[in-house]
């Protein structure tokens, strides 16, 4: 995982959108900026002086509101308990209160005119990927192979089929290449984990993440309860609705918590659906550093990269994730399953702590004037393409898991 330092954007830099440099027809580039890039050398440029000091207190920032995040995604639902908001406070996640703690927090330091000089403590690529490596650990892939055959071929045909659509909807409206991405990986994987893999790859822009990142969740949040409602008006059974719900939903949690509304048994099948979705994200992220080092930023009048091109681009902090999954796959093999199970509920604890400290970082990060001009069109091909995934998704978990038992 790279631990390089990020290149801010100086004070006072513009946000507004930037020309496509890919050269992408339809109009102007939708959701690009020049703000810095995800993936490329990062970190803020200590300047002499106090400006460690200006960073310190940024990180310090970060740490208090995610302490506040957690609190509220521990407390919340036992203080709607019994109230008309129940089933509200126990469906929203720790990514919420921590995406909207930040954005809380970036209009109180934007009036106070702290927010430039803090900003050198909003480590957002440090805190997503160190939280991805660890996400690694959960995702034990010979499970995978061995328990959820269907499950492989539900996640290939879907992501392949969604990702491609959704890409063509973003290029037929004139995205940009990048956000077109963000957007495709997003809605066809597995929600903000799968767009920040392909911010790595591809170099977007954080108010692409940002954008990407408010997508998922404000979708996901409706789908908590509509896909357990429709599942019961088609007469699904719990295998089936849970491949639907773990094949469509963006977001782990929110695939959790649709599951556990329907079942014990399509909880366990949405859970095996949606970690074989996350454990394609290392092989989507591959075939997209190599397209936009290769093919899309590559000049007529450029001299072809070579695979050390490939390699600086390519997101380190992916061997990580896989490396990961493959000790953890070999560790809980070794040891008994309750031994197994409390280490890797201390590895997701911490990794819930480094996602919350990264999505309190986006809130922190977010400039509102680059997504403004970004209009309706970047909402549109995601609702569209969310379209597209409910249906094939379901195809899919009706061919493939109809008579289908998790005992």
């Amino acid at each position: 995982m790279s631990t390089e330092e990020r290149r801010d954007a100086p004070a006072g830099t513009p946000d507004g959108l930037a020309a496509d440099p890919s050269g992408t027809p339809g109009g102007p580039a939708v959701g690009t900026s020049d703000r810095p890039e995800i993936g490329t050398p990062d970190g803020p440029e200590v300047a002499s002086g106090a400006g460690w000091v200006w960073a310190l207190l940024g990180v310090l920032v970060v740490l208090l509101l995610a302490a506040g995040t957690r609190y509220l995604d521990r407390n919340v639902p036992d203080l709607l308990k019994g109230t008309a908001l129940e089933d509200i406070g126990a469906a929203v996640e720790y990514p919420v209160y921590a995406i909207i703690l930040g954005l809380v927090g970036n209009a109180v330091l934007t009036a106070t005119g702290l927010r430039d000089r803090l900003a050198g403590g909003f480590r957002t690529e440090f805190f997503i990927k160190t939280g991805l490596v660890l996400l690694g650990a959960s995702i034990n892939l010979k499970v995978i192979a061995t328990a959820a055959g269907p499950a492989i071929i539900q996640a290939i045909v879907l992501i392949t089929t969604v990702f491609l659509f959704t890409w063509w909807l973003g290029g037929r409206l004139g995205l940009d290449d990048k956000l077109r991405a963000l957007l495709s990986a997003a809605v066809s994987i597995c929600g903000v984990s799968a767009a920040i893999a392909a911010a790595g790859a591809v170099q977007a822009r954080r108010e692409q993440l940002a954008y990407s990142a408010s997508l998922v969740i404000a979708f996901a949040l409706p789908s908590i309860f509509i896909l357990p409602w429709l599942a019961g008006v088609f007469g699904l059974s719990p295998e089936v609705a849970g491949a639907w719900i773990g094949g469509n939903i963006d977001t782990t949690a929110a695939v959790t918590a649709a599951g556990a509304i329907v079942g014990d048994e399509a909880l366990a099948v949405a859970s095996i659906v949606k970690v074989t979705q996350n454990a394609l994200i290392g092989v989507v992220t591959i075939a997209l550093t190599a397209y936009f080092a290769f093919r899309v930023e590559r000049r007529a009048d450029a001299k072809r990269p070579g695979l050390g091109e490939f390699w600086r681009r390519f997101p380190k902090f992916v061997l990580g994730f896989v490396a990961a999954s493959v000790i953890a796959t070999w560790w809980l093999s070794t040891v008994s399953a309750a031994d197994g199970k409390a280490t890797i509920g201390v590895v997701n604890d911490l990794r819930i702590w480094f996602l919350i400290l990264a999505f309190v970082s986006i809130g922190l990060e977010f400039r509102v004037a680059s997504l403004r001009e970004a209009g309706w069109r970047p909402v549109g091909v995601f609702a569209a393409a969310t379209v597209v995934n409910v249906v094939v998704a379901l195809g899919l978990a009706l061919l493939l898991f109809s008579g289908f038992s998790v005992a």
